[in-house]
This record gives C-alpha cells, sequence and structure tokens, in this order.
C-alpha cells in the first residue's frame, strides 16, 4: 500500500537571546508592555516558559534588552559636517522607531542597564552637538531638549483622538458642532481655518518645531573668528520647510 509522501520539513529555528528580545517586542507591540510576561513571551516563541530563562535572568533583563533593541533602529546619521541636518536625521529616525513601538515611550531613558545600541546612540548625538561647537554644559541642554521634544511630540501622536490627516476632520467637526463659534473663537478659528482645511497633517508639525528648536540652538553657538555669525548659523538655509515667521 502507498503511504502519503511526507509533507515539508519545517526548520525549528534554534532559541537565542535574539530570537528572545525580538519575540518580546513582537508581544508588546501586540498587547504593550502590560501584556509581555515570560509566558507570553513563551508563547510567542513556542517553547516552554522555562526554556527562556537560559537567555534572560527575568523581566527586567527582557525590559534592558528591548530597549536596546529599538535604539538599535534609529539610524545613526553620518557626520556630513551640517550639525543641524544630522540631528534632523537622528530625531525623525527616533520619532519613527517610537511610531513602530508606542511601548517603548516610557521606557526609553528608563532603564539602569543601557546596551551598547543605546550608548553609541546617545553618544553619536552628544559627539554631533560638541562637533558642532557647542560646550559640554549647552551639550547637555541642548540634548535634553531634543530629546523631550522627540519623545514628547512622539507620545502627542500616539495619543491622538485620530490617525491621519484624513480622520482629523471626522473628529474636528463633533466636537466644533457641541459649542456656539463664539464661545471659543480662537479655537474655532484655528480648526476652521487650519487644521479641518485640506492637506492639513500634525505630523509636518514635527519638522516645524524641530527647526524652531535647532534655530535657537544655533544662536547658543560661540561666533566665529570672522564675524560676530555664530558657529553652524548657515546650516539654517539646509531646512527643508521655514517656519512661519
Amino acid at each position: 500500500m502507498l503511504q502519503p509522501a511526507p509533507g515539508p520539513r519545517q526548520v525549528r529555528v534554534p532559541l537565542s537571546r535574539e530570537r528572545v528580545l525580538l519575540g518580546a517586542v513582537a508581544v508588546a507591540d501586540a498587547g504593550g508592555i502590560s501584556g509581555l510576561t515570560i509566558r507570553s513571551l513563551a508563547q510567542e516563541l513556542g517553547v516552554k516558559p522555562m526554556a527562556v530563562y537560559h537567555y534572560v535572568a527575568n523581566k527586567s533583563e527582557i525590559l534592558d534588552g528591548i530597549v536596546d533593541v529599538v535604539f538599535a533602529e534609529i539610524d545613526l546619521p553620518p557626520r556630513d559636517g551640517n550639525w543641524q541636518n544630522e540631528i534632523r536625521q537622528g530625531a525623525a529616525s527616533a520619532r519613527a522607531a517610537l511610531r513602530r513601538h508606542p511601548w517603548a515611550l516610557g521606557l526609553l531613558e528608563s532603564r539602569e542597564t543601557p546596551g551598547p545600541a543605546t550608548l553609541r546612540h546617545h553618544d553619536t548625538m552628544i559627539g554631533t552637538l560638541r562637533a558642532a561647537g557647542f560646550s559640554v554644559e549647552m551639550t547637555a541642554h541642548a540634548y535634553a531638549v531634543i530629546d523631550s521634544y522627540v519623545y514628547g511630540f512622539a507620545l502627542q501622536e500616539a495619543t491622538l483622538p485620530f490617525d491621519g490627516p484624513e480622520a482629523v476632520t471626522d473628529v474636528a467637526e463633533p466636537i466644533m458642532g457641541g459649542f456656539e463659534p463664539d464661545q471659543y473663537p480662537h479655537l474655532t478659528e484655528m480648526a476652521t481655518d487650519f487644521i479641518i482645511q485640506p492637506g492639513y497633517d500634525f505630523g509636518n508639525e514635527f519638522e516645524i518645531g524641530l527647526n524652531l528648536i535647532l534655530d535657537a540652538l544655533t544662536s547658543s553657538l560661540p561666533a566665529t573668528d570672522g564675524g560676530d555669525q555664530p558657529a553652524g548659523a548657515k546650516n539654517r538655509s539646509s531646512r527643508t520647510r521655514t517656519p512661519p515667521r
């Protein structure tokens, strides 16, 4: 009697620390940090919970590891001599990573055991500011401001009640319908004349705000030997979009 031909043999991917951490990221992406447990991670990996402990000691080590995974996704811009462009590229890449992994918003700066990707990211961004001519103290101030802006904007994007420019009007118009225009005249003006107009995209505010910060930081650079213009001021002309004056 003929036996049915065996089906294709599935190759089992060996468990490793990298696979455990990527699995943890997948669990967090699907259900947030609250849904990440050793049991849910083991289920994602298709193994018994005890197998996970061969690669990580506890959940705290998992959190350290997945934070480093997210930092590894943030591009380190090449040094091109234009510090504003370098910071802008790094900030845009960080925002994109946080949009992919919104659960990371409350974790990126909270860990006490940073991994190599985390340290490399911080060192590169600090190096960019130092190479631009900022003092050590001013570099610390600038980095704090830039980080706060990127994380704050990403948090606001993640919690907005609409997703994408197409949904703005659907959310804004019912809110405006709940009060008379003269009750909140400035809010009404902004909403009707700008926010619900075709082409509005809240995401565009990111670049405008970042440009304002970078311009303000430029004014704190020491003047060049050839005049009163701060070093790096020429970088303003490289912006792709100029904030309204």
